[in-house]
């Protein structure tokens, strides 16, 4: 069997408050190999955003250690983390993040040149990604010229857009109306089989959960199939 894209040993996570710790995550283990897509269900408050963003090296775990295509995070320096997130990891999040004063194309283009991607490629492949979600003729609309979904499907173009082995999705739907947010899934689960990803995507729909090829959840801060 082939090394896991993501690999979480005993993960812990806790948060100081004056009252003492409150431990979110105890002995998380997860892995999830190339071309899984693995949906993460749980109530609101158990650590799904946590989880997600250990996996993808924005915070450091208390315990244990996150493995991104089998190097050991952990240790790693600021640095060193950044450039795994830059050429590994690609986010989704449930409200789109992009920056209003540049155009659709522009901020796909900018984690590529932020990488070092020559600005005519970086232009290339996203209006490649682009089309690939029907917005051709969207390249030079900013943001605030967009429809709901069609920023989110900016968003996870832009998440794409160095090509990551692993994608992280932290409800990336939530903010949309059904037969909007049932469309951009349907493109996003299109996006990341086509390119063969690992991908861990939150979301409270089980709906669209059962169309993953795994379910998990979390309880009392660990990671437990559905």
């Amino acid at each position: 069997m082939s090394e896991p894209v993501l690999q979480m040993r005993g993960v812990e996570r806790r948060y100081p408050t004056g009252a003492g710790a409150i431990e979110v995550l105890r002995g998380a283990d997860l892995a999830l190999a190339r071309g899984e897509l693995v949906a993460l269900v749980a109530p609101s408050g158990t650590g799904k955003s946590t989880l997600l963003h250990l996996a993808g090296l924005l915070e450091r775990p208390d315990g244990g250690e996150v493995f991104v295509q089998g190097r050991a995070a952990g240790t790693l320096d600021d640095a060193a983390r950044t450039a795994i997130r830059r050429r590994t990891i690609g986010f989704v999040y449930q409200f789109h993040h992009l920056l209003p004063e540049f155009t659709a194309a522009e901020n796909v283009m900018l984690p590529q040149m932020t990488a070092g991607v020559a600005r005519a490629a970086a232009r290339e492949r996203a209006a490649e990604l682009l089309a690939a979600f029907g917005l051709s003729a969207r390249l030079d609309h900013r943001p605030g010229r967009l429809s709901g979904g069609e920023q989110q499907r900016v968003a996870i173009a832009r998440a794409l857009a160095n090509a990551p082995a692993l994608l992280l999705a932290d409800e990336p739907t939530g903010n949309l109306d059904a037969a909007t947010a049932e469309q951009v899934f349907a493109e996003l689960l299109g996006q990341a089989r086509g390119r063969g990803l690992a991908a861990l995507i939150a979301t409270h729909n089980p709906d669209l959960a059962r169309r993953m090829d795994r379910v998990v959840t979390l309880r009392e801060g660990r990671v437990t199939p559905v």
